[in-house]
C-alpha cells in the first residue's frame, strides 16, 4: 500500500505541477513560457525520483510501468495496482486544477497543433527515447540516485521544449487521460494512450540491442537483493 500511495501521490504531483503551469500560462498571458512549462515538467519528474524512488520506483506513468513488466524488471501481478494508483493521482490533480481554474476550458489536455498521425509518431519516438534513457539508468524498477533523476528529468525537459508546440509532449497515458476527462476534450485521446505505451515497449529491444544479454535479468535480481 505505501507504493501504490507513492505513486498516486508522485502521479498527482506531475500532473498538478505540469498542467498546472500551462493552465496558469494561459491565465497569467503567458508569464511562465514554453520554456517554463517544460522544466516544470522535468523538474517535477526529477523531485519525484528523488522523493518516491526508493518506495515505489516513481513510475508515474502507465507506459512506463508496463514496459518495466515487459522487459522482466516488474512484476506483471503489481500492474494493474501501479497503474490504477497513478490515475488515481492523475484525476485528483485535474479535478483540483479545475475547482481553482473553474474558466479554463483544456486543464493542460494534450491536444495535437496538426495532423493527428503527425502526434501519434512524435509521442512514440518520444517515449521511445525517454524508457530507453530510464531502462539505461534504472536498476529493476527503480529509479532512484542521482543518474537516473538528472537523466530522466533532463530528457523530459528536452522532449517537451522542442515537440510539445506540435504534439503535447506527453509520452504518459495518465498526464493525458485526467485533463482530457475532466474538461471533456477526449477527441484525440487515443494518440496520448497509443503513442506512448507503444514507444515504452519498442525501447525494450532497442536497449536489449546496445547492452549485454540478460541485461535485465541482471537489473532485476539487482532490485530483489
Amino acid at each position: 500500500m505505501k507504493r501504490l500511495f507513492a505513486e498516486s501521490l508522485g502521479t498527482f504531483a506531475l500532473v498538478f505541477a505540469g498542467t498546472g503551469a500551462i493552465v496558469i500560462d494561459h491565465a497569467s498571458n503567458g508569464a511562465i513560457t514554453h520554456a517554463g512549462v517544460a522544466l516544470t515538467f522535468g523538474l517535477i519528474v526529477l523531485a519525484m525520483i528523488y522523493a518516491l524512488g526508493d518506495v515505489s520506483g516513481a513510475h508515474l506513468n502507465p507506459a512506463v510501468t508496463t514496459a518495466f513488466a515487459a522487459a522482466g524488471r516488474f512484476s506483471w501481478h503489481a500492474v494493474p495496482g501501479y497503474i490504477a494508483a497513478q490515475l488515481v493521482g492523475a484525476f485528483a490533480a485535474s479535478a483540483l486544477l479545475r475547482g481553482l481554474f473553474p474558466a479554463n476550458a483544456t486543464l493542460g489536455s494534450t491536444l495535437p497543433a496538426g495532423a493527428a498521425s503527425q502526434s501519434f509518431i512524435l509521442e512514440t519516438v518520444l517515449t521511445f527515447l525517454l524508457m530507453l534513457v530510464i531502462l539505461s539508468v534504472s536498476t529493476g524498477a527503480k529509479e532512484k540516485g542521482i543518474t537516473a533523476g538528472i537523466a530522466i528529468g533532463a530528457v523530459i525537459t528536452l522532449e517537451a521544449m522542442f515537440a510539445g508546440p506540435i504534439c503535447g509532449a506527453s509520452m504518459n497515458p495518465a498526464r493525458s487521460i485526467a485533463p482530457a476527462i475532466v474538461s471533456g476534450h477526449l477527441e484525440h485521446l487515443w494518440i496520448y494512450l497509443a503513442g506512448p505505451v507503444l514507444g515504452a515497449l519498442l525501447a525494450i529491444p532497442a536497449c536489449c540491442g546496445i547492452r549485454e544479454p540478460g541485461c535485465c535479468a541482471l537489473a532485476a535480481n539487482t532490485h530483489a537483493q
